[in-house]
C-alpha cells in the first residue's frame, strides 16, 4: 500500500484473442482482405485515444494463423503483414474476405491466433514483423477510506449507576451499566467495516461533490479522490452479472445456473466457489437440487462434503457439484435483514442484489510496492499498519472521566477508527446476482 492507494498487477490471458472489425474485404498486399484490432477479447481498448496503435500493443505477428469470426461467417487466414492495428491476411481456401462486409469500429469480429506457418528453411521475417511476445499484465488500484465513530458519556451520567440486564451482539450479558450502549456502538462500527467494503463506490472528482464536502481540492486529481471500490462495484465493473436463478421453476433455474457455469468456463474455471445468497435464491437452489433426485435429503445434493448431509449442515453450508465446479452455499443475512440490504432490495427490485459468487482459494499477484509475487485470497482487505501505528481497528479513550485523563472534557469518549480497502483479485471469476 503506497501513501494513498494499493497497486497490484494480474496476469492477462495466455492466448491471443481480440475484438475488432473487417477493415477491407479485398485490401492488403495480397488483396486477401484486412482486419483491424480494436481491443482485447474482454472488450478493453488497447489504446483508448483511438483505433490506431502500435503493433506492440497486441501480439499478432507476421506468420501467425488466425481465425476470423462474426455473424457472417468463420474463416481461417494467414497473417501476411502487420501495420499497427491493421492485419493484412490471406484466407485459406478462398481468395479474400468477400463473404464478409466491412464493419468499421464495431468490435463485432473476433480474431483468435491458433498457430503459425513457415516454409522450409525460412527465418523469421525480420524483427519488426516477428517480435517476441511479452507477458500481458493488467494493473489495478484501489484506495483506502478512513472510517470513524465514537461513543460518549458524560461524567455525571457515568457516576449515576443504573444497572440494566442485557444480552448484546458483542457478548455482553447480565447486568451492565453504560457499557451496553458502548457495546452497541462497537458492534455497529464493526458491521460498518464490512458493509463499507461491499457497498463502497469510488468518487469522481469534478463530477460529484464528495471531494468538496470533505474539503479536498484539486478536481480530477488523486488529491481529491474519494470513496473506494467495494465488492459490488468491482464485480459490476470488472466481473460478471447474472439475473438468473429467480425461482420461477427448478428446470428454468437449472438452465440459468448452467449459463453461469458456461460464463465461468470462459473466464478462469476456478473449481471451488462460495455462494452467498438471499433467502429467495437459497430456496430456489434447494428446489433446483431437490428436483434432480426428488429428495433434498439424499447424498447427491451434498457432493463436496463426501455425500454427508449432516457434515454439510454442521459446517453451516450446503455443498453441491455441477459439471466440474463445487459450490458451497450459505444464506447471506445482510441481503435479507430489513435493517440492512433487505429493505434496499425491497425499495428497488430492478437494482436488487440477490447474491454473489466468490471463488475460493488464492491467486498469485505481483505487488508493486514489495516488488515480488504474492499469494493472496481472491478477496481480502488491506489496511494501514506499521510498528508505530496499526489502523486495522484502532480504539482509544479521551476525556477526563475514568482513569485515563487526556483533556478537560467532562466526558468519556471511546473512539473507533479504521483505514482500509477491499482488494478484489481476478474479478472476472466473480458473479453478482441481481
Amino acid at each position: 500500500m503506497t501513501s494513498d492507494q494499493v497497486i497490484w498487477s494480474e496476469q492477462g490471458r495466455l492466448h491471443l484473442s481480440y475484438k475488432g472489425h473487417i477493415e477491407s474485404t479485398t485490401g492488403g498486399t495480397l488483396l486477401g482482405g484486412q482486419v483491424e484490432i480494436e481491443g482485447d477479447i474482454d472488450g478493453t481498448e488497447t489504446n483508448a485515444t483511438g483505433p490506431a496503435f502500435s503493433a506492440a500493443n497486441h501480439g499478432v505477428r507476421v506468420g501467425d494463423t488466425i481465425i476470423i469470426a462474426n455473424t457472417q461467417g468463420v474463416v481461417k487466414a494467414y497473417v501476411e503483414e502487420v501495420n499497427g492495428a491493421v492485419l493484412d491476411v490471406a484466407p485459406y481456401g478462398v481468395a479474400n474476405l468477400a463473404a464478409f462486409t466491412t464493419t468499421g469500429g464495431t468490435k463485432d469480429t473476433t480474431i483468435l491466433v491458433y498457430g503459425s506457418e513457415f516454409k522450409k528453411g525460412d527465418d523469421y521475417q525480420g524483427s519488426p514483423a516477428r517480435f517476441a511476445n511479452e507477458p500481458d499484465f493488467k494493473t489495478f488500484t484501489n484506495k483506502p477510506i478512513i472510517l470513524k465513530d465514537y461513543y460518549e458519556i458524560s461524567g455525571s451520567d457515568a457516576s449515576q449507576v443504573g444497572w440494566v440486564e442485557v444480552s448484546g451482539e458483542e457478548g455482553q450479558s447480565g447486568y451492565l451499566w453504560y457499557l451496553k450502549a458502548e457495546g452497541d456502538t462497537r458492534a455497529r462500527f464493526a458491521d460498518y467495516l464490512e458493509i463499507a467494503m461491499m457497498e463502497a463506490e469510488l468518487g469522481v472528482p469534478g463530477t460529484d461533490f464528495v471531494d468538496n464536502a470533505l474539503g479536498l481540492t484539486g478536481a480530477n486529481t488523486a488529491v481529491a479522490a474519494t470513496g473506494t471500490e467495494g465488492l459490488f462495484a468491482a464485480i459490476e465493473s470488472r466481473g460478471n452479472v447474472t439475473t438468473g436463478v429467480t425461482g420461477i421453476n427448478p428446470s428454468t433455474d437449472f438452465d440459468e445456473f448452467d449459463l453461469i457455469l458456461a460464463e465461468f468456463d470462459k473466464q478462469g474455471a476456478i473449481e471451488e466457489n462460495m455462494l452467498f445468497v438471499n433467502r429467495t435464491v437459497s430456496l430456489a437452489i434447494d428446489d433446483m437440487l431437490a428436483s434432480v433426485n426428488r429428495s433434498s435429503n439424499t447424498g447427491s445434493s451434498y457432493g463436496v462434503f463426501n455425500n454427508s448431509e449432516s457434515m454439510a449442515l454442521n459446517l453451516g453450508f450446503e455443498g453441491f457439484r455441477r459439471g466440474s465446479y463445487d459450490f458451497y452455499k450459505s444464506d447471506f443475512r445482510y441481503l435479507n435483514d430489513k435493517a440492512t440490504r433487505g429493505s434496499i432490495n425491497d425499495a428497488n427490485a430492478a437494482e436488487a442484489i440477490r447474491g454473489v459468487i466468490i471463488p475460493a482459494g488464492v491467486s498469485t499477484v505481483y505487488d508493486q510496492t514489495l516488488g515480488r509475487n504474492l499469494k493472496r485470497p481472491f478477496l481480502h482487505v488491506r489496511y494501514r499498519a506499521s510498528q508505530m501505528e496499526d489502523r486495522r481497528m484502532k480504539t482509544f479513550v479521551t476525556g477526563s472521566v475514568g482513569g485515563n485523563i487526556t483533556s478537560s472534557l467532562d466526558a468519556m469518549q471511546i473512539h473507533f477508527l479504521s483505514e482500509r480497502c477491499l482488494i478484489t483479485q481476478g474479478a472476472n471469476n466473480f458473479m453478482l446476482m441481481k
